[in-house]
């Protein structure tokens, strides 16, 4: 293994072992398996899971006497398992081994990023110095969807007799990895049926409770030395029992392959039958690992990254994660960005708006991954026109949380695992998520050029979102603008004001900025259609003049509130209490969660000048200084420089970071400014799963957008790059933390177009095909050309 290229673990530590399962999933963009020890079952330190994208599953709980109902991603059937012991010539049979047995020894987990290939070693010895060294070495395949392997190696030192192996395939699995949800049914696999099939295949096949999605995993077990097994089926899963011979100079292998297969799968069949025939004629285990590398070397290819030192290495394994959950195989599917991955149950698997963080990325170099992901939401359009009419509104509502079907999934009830109360869920009143789903739209069509997709699903979504707005906001006579009540902003912390009787704050100083936003691209969208579709388009969505009026008038006099020389957060944040955040963080130490605190001693954040994450600053992540002085100046309103480095500076004194994305958000918009304490928010954001910062969680999936998003700060942000119709602009702003840096990315129709970024330099490397040449522009807007199979120079 590369150095540059390794992920690892040298010693097993029950307290992290969750967190390292997360970090050592491996995945293939259909479905991932987190990296859990292959002889444990879910318990205590250990947490198998298998995870397919899309893959949901609805269930009623009885909850603080309510019913309530959620959609949670399924833990599939557990495939990896092997239980095992050694069985001695001269003694008795020994105990079944597991990393939390007495006779440990060693422990050493290595995830190979450039592979994909994870690999396990412990020793094991007794106290009459019996030693026996088990390997395991795990694949999800990369190149074909539906297939993983893991191969098992047993050495023995000093003594001779065999190793009894169980090979299970275990059905009796549920949704129990996250301690906060433990009060609801995560039952979620019925009807099971197990079998066997000739040549160590075995079998099991399952479907989920509501809307029953069929679900069939074939497993072929083949030993060396070659044995039969004696197999026994349960009423959940299967178990073949092999006892290899083994001694000091004898090893003994154990490869289980994996066929998964489901009724989701196109074109339609049997899942069963499917799963069975694809494990017959699968590969042995070499082959399917050579083909597994030269998979991930043509991914790898598009999504090159090559940053020096450790940040880089973290860089590298946030692209592995990301490629994993999202990699070619998801523009196949018909699913959404996960917020936490394929790695754990955490968040129910939902969609949010993380693909705002995720989508840049991948318009750079997965633009067919990213356009899928769009279209998740465009069918799911009919579904959030639907929840804007149940609300007496109009266009398209999108859910806070998204799964299968678009409806609106958000809990209604939340614990606070301090206080142990469950408390109301107001966070689907964060209506912004629509405005992220339309930026998106627009910066992917920016980015790629496919204005195909603009004027059609893109057109839909983003001229739909933009209706919500117009006819969400009121006009207010004594302001002479309109304003949007009632709704929850990127913060999370406040969802009322103090002492408030109904949910919900007005004027939201990022939701109304950005619907405003919204409303002038639909009509910019709507002035570059061409007469015949944007008459179709009309007529399509019943637009006319007077509507049009209204857009125009909305986005031009939008209410943003500011308060001592700031932008306000939303209106009436200013009047809010200060708090004593250095009696806060002596009292409490980590206080990311202040919510949780301050209701556990009775007390509400809504009191508070106190942010959880990036909110007002979320402006500064989406927008360039420029775009955001002309945003603020349509509306009439100045924000220059002065203002708006006042803002940052009074927001970064008033949040606590209770999520990923604030670090994140934070170290961009300083990083913009050239500000002193960019690195330490860039740094923070960097560590954030796999320091494990926020105290858990980890464990229990990774935060995909802000993994996502540290690629994006190097790629996008550090370098100032936007591609779009004039070409590939470059504007950097030196990290002195990351001097140097190479990627490749997508401008047009060229792939594997090379930037190397060093101290005062650039250098643009275009590939001879196409033949077409890239405009570039640089800083001063310097306007060049580097042609196909060229490497130019600048000076920045």
């Amino acid at each position: 293994m590369t150095p540059g290229w390794t992920w690892g673990y040298d010693r097993y530590d029950p307290e992290r072992e969750r967190l390292l399962e997360a970090l050592c999933t491996l995945g293939n963009g259909r479905f991932a398996t987190r990296g859990s020890a292959p002889e444990c079952t879910a318990g205590g330190p250990h947490y198998p899971g298998t995870y397919l994208a899309g893959c949901y599953d609805r269930l009623t709980s009885v909850v603080a006497g309510e019913q309530v109902e959620n959609e949670d991603l399924v833990n599939l059937p557990n495939w990896t398992l092997l239980r095992y012991r050694c069985l001695p010539d001269d003694g008795p049979t020994g105990d079944w081994l597991t990393p939390d047995s007495g006779e440990l020894r060693h422990y050493d987990v290595r995830l190979d990023l450039r592979a994909g290939v994870l690999t396990r070693r412990q020793f094991f010895e007794d106290a009459r110095g019996r030693g026996l060294r088990v390997s395991h070495i795990r694949v999800v395949h990369m190149g074909d969807s539906g297939l993983a392997a893991q191969c098992t190696l047993f050495r023995a030192y000093g003594w001779s007799g065999s190793v009894e192996v169980r090979s299970v395939l275990d059905g009796a699995v549920t949704n129990a990895g996250v301690e906060r949800y433990r009060h609801l049914d995560g039952r979620h696999l019925t009807d099971h049926r197990a079998g066997f099939e000739p040549d160590g295949v075995a079998w099991v096949s399952c479907r989920t409770v509501d809307p029953g999605i069929r679900i069939a995993m074939a497993v072929r077990t083949v030993t060396r030395p070659a044995r039969s097994a004696r197999e026994a089926a349960t009423g959940t899963g299967t178990v073949q029992t092999y006892r290899l011979p083994i001694a000091p100079r004898r090893s003994a292998r154990v490869v289980k392959t994996l066929a998964l297969h489901t009724s989701m799968d196109r074109p339609a069949a049997d899942p069963l039958s499917t799963a069975t025939e694809v494990i017959a004629r699968a590969p042995d285990f070499p082959g399917l690992v050579a083909a597994h590398k030269a998979a991930w070397r043509r991914v790898w290819e598009q999504g090159e990254l090559h940053v020096p030192g450790e940040a880089g290495r973290i860089l590298r394994l946030h692209a592995f994660h990301l490629l994993q959950t999202l990699s070619p195989h998801t523009a196949d599917l018909d699913v959404g960005v996960p917020a936490r991955g394929l790695h754990g149950e955490a968040y129910r698997g939902h969609v949010f708006w993380d693909e705002l963080f995720v989508l840049p990325h991948l318009d750079l170099h997965f633009p067919e991954v990213a356009r899928a992901l769009l279209m998740y939401r465009h069918r799911r359009l009919p579904a959030a026109r639907e929840a804007a009419r149940l609300a007496g509104r109009q266009g398209a509502m999108y859910p806070w949380q998204s799964a299968s079907s678009g409806r609106e999934e958000t809990q209604v009830l939340h614990l606070n695992p301090r206080s142990g109360r469950w408390l109301a869920d107001r966070s689907r009143l964060q209506r912004h998520v629509g405005s992220a789903i339309a930026y998106n739209v627009w910066r992917y069509a920016q980015a790629t050029g496919d204005r195909g997709f603009l004027h059609s699903a893109g057109a839909e979504i983003l001229l739909e979102v933009a209706r919500h707005w117009a006819g969400s906001a009121t006009f207010d006579p004594v302001l002479g603008r309109y304003r949007i009540r009632g709704v929850m902003g990127p913060d999370e912390f406040h969802d009322a004001y103090p002492d408030a009787t109904v949910p919900g704050i007005d004027d939201n100083a990022y939701t109304n900025a950005t619907a405003a936003w919204v409303l002038a691209r639909g009509l910019d969208l709507l002035g570059e259609l061409a007469g015949a579709r944007r008459s179709e388009l009309s007529e399509q969505l019943s637009l006319d003049d007077l509507e049009l009026a209204r857009w125009e008038d909305v986005s031009r006099r939008m209410y943003v509130p500011f308060h001592q020389g700031v932008v306000s957060q939303f209106e009436g944040y200013g009047e809010l209490a200060e708090l004593d955040w250095e009696r806060c963080r002596a009292r409490y130490g980590d206080i990311r969660r202040l919510d949780r605190i301050l209701e556990a001693e009775g007390d509400t954040v809504n009191r508070y000048q106190a942010s959880k994450q990036a909110d007002t600053l979320m402006l500064g992540y989406l927008f360039r200084p420029e775009e955001l002085h002309d945003l603020f100046g349509r509306l009439g309103y100045a924000l220059d420089d002065e203002v708006w480095r006042a803002t940052v500076s009074y927001y970064l004194r008033r949040t606590s970071h209770g999520s990923t994305l604030s670090s994140l958000v934070h170290g961009w918009v300083l990083a913009r400014q050239k500000g002193p304490e960019a690195w330490r928010y860039c740094e923070e954001a960097l560590l954030a799963d796999v320091a494990d910062v926020q105290g858990g969680t980890t464990g229990e999936g990774v935060h995909l957008g802000a993994m996502a998003g540290t690629i994006d700060l190097v790629e996008r942000g550090i370098t100032g790059l936007e591609t779009g119709p004039e070409g590939l602009r470059v504007a950097p702003v030196p990290l002195a933390e990351i001097p140097r840096f190479t990627f490749t990315l997508c401008v047009g129709h060229h792939r594997g177009v090379r930037l190397r970024i060093l101290p005062g330099r650039l250098a643009v490397k275009v590939p001879a095909s196409p033949a077409d040449p890239i405009a570039v522009v640089l800083p001063g807007d310097r306007k060049v050309t580097v042609a196909p199979g060229q490497e130019r120079w600048f000076r920045l």
